[in-house]
């Protein structure tokens, strides 16, 4: 691997680490994962410190908690100017770009003005609040230049069609830090459920059940409804997640890219309170990180606990 390998985050919303076969679960939703972690590291015990959409978002861009970037709730700004993320990849040499969901801009169905990017300046094709500028099968985001770039297919295929155009109008020669961000498998704001592909969620009515769900079944929970369409969501995601890698395989850059595969935080399906997260309990914060690449090689299980203020 050379000295400046390629980092591709593939990034989820709402995904519990007990959906991935990696962390445990039965069902088989991602093969292609688990073969990813058979290859590298798999942090058993990470967690989101802030296990909401906008906040997580900002402690990864940012390396600092919300205490000290300001971000504590949804509906704050990234601090413009700050030191992030993708300011200091740049700074090494790296072609930045941000591909899908941002929602660290305030600007809502709006296009996101260069200066709210955080230093994302090479590719760009996204939308600040993705769960209103589209719908599972339908939608718009924007490119560099704030021009609406309209779908109509599964948001998942569509985000994934977005990253692979990124991939192949990259040189490989330069080095790429590409953050792609999904708004699966969270569920679709304005139809209060989840929402799979089609035919997908009949593979999974009879899937295994977390325990913490069966235990707190109370009236107000809604897992019975959406689990099957949640799961179905999640192996969607695996398998554009295998297309993705495919893609890097035929640039030639899969040798020389480290893979991170993460979440902003969980769901615990309104078995903790009136919604699925911004709880401390292990359903909303335990989240899947997963690293195949360079020095994340071997097929190991890494015990100790990292948190989402530590990927930067």
């Amino acid at each position: 691997m050379r000295q400046k390998p390629n980092i591709l985050v593939f990034f989820t919303d709402q995904q519990r680490a007990d959906s991935c076969g990696c962390y445990g679960s039965p069902n088989g939703l991602t093969p292609f994962l688990d073969s990813l972690g058979e290859d590298g590291v798999v942090f058993d015990n990470a967690v989101s410190c802030q296990p909401v959409c906008g906040p997580a978002r900002a402690v990864i861009q940012t390396g600092q908690f919300a205490t000290r970037n300001g971000c504590y709730r949804n509906a704050i700004d990234l601090p413009v100017g700050g030191q992030t993320l993708a300011r200091r990849m740049k700074a090494a040499g790296y072609k930045t770009g941000y591909v899908g969901k941002w929602h660290l801009a305030g600007t809502g169905v709006e296009p996101v003005p260069q200066e709210l990017r955080a230093g994302y300046e090479d590719y760009w094709i996204a939308a600040d609040l993705l769960e209103f500028s589209s719908g599972p099968g339908s939608g718009f985001v924007f490119d560099k230049q704030n021009r609406k770039r309209e779908f109509e297919k599964y948001r998942v295929d569509a985000i994934t069609d977005y990253a692979v155009e990124t991939l192949r109008a990259h040189d490989p020669a330069d080095p790429l830090f590409l953050f792609v961000s999904y708004l699966e498998p969270h569920h679709q704001n304005n139809q209060n459920r989840y929402v799979a592909p089609d035919g997908y969620a009949a593979r999974y009515r009879d899937a295994w059940v977390p325990d913490d769900l069966v235990a707190l079944d109370k009236p107000d929970a809604d897992w019975r409804a959406n689990l099957p369409d949640y799961y179905g969501c999640i192996r969607r995601l695996d398998e554009n997640l295998e297309r993705l890698v495919g893609v890097l395989k035929e640039r030639g850059m899969y040798e020389d890219t480290v893979i991170v595969f993460t979440c902003d935080h969980g769901s615990h399906f309104r078995t903790r309170n009136g919604e699925y997260k911004r709880s401390c309990h292990e359903a909303s914060v335990h989240i899947p990180l997963v690293f195949r690449g360079g020095a994340f090689r071997g097929g190991r299980h890494a015990p100790q606990a990292v948190s989402l203020v530590d990927l930067a």
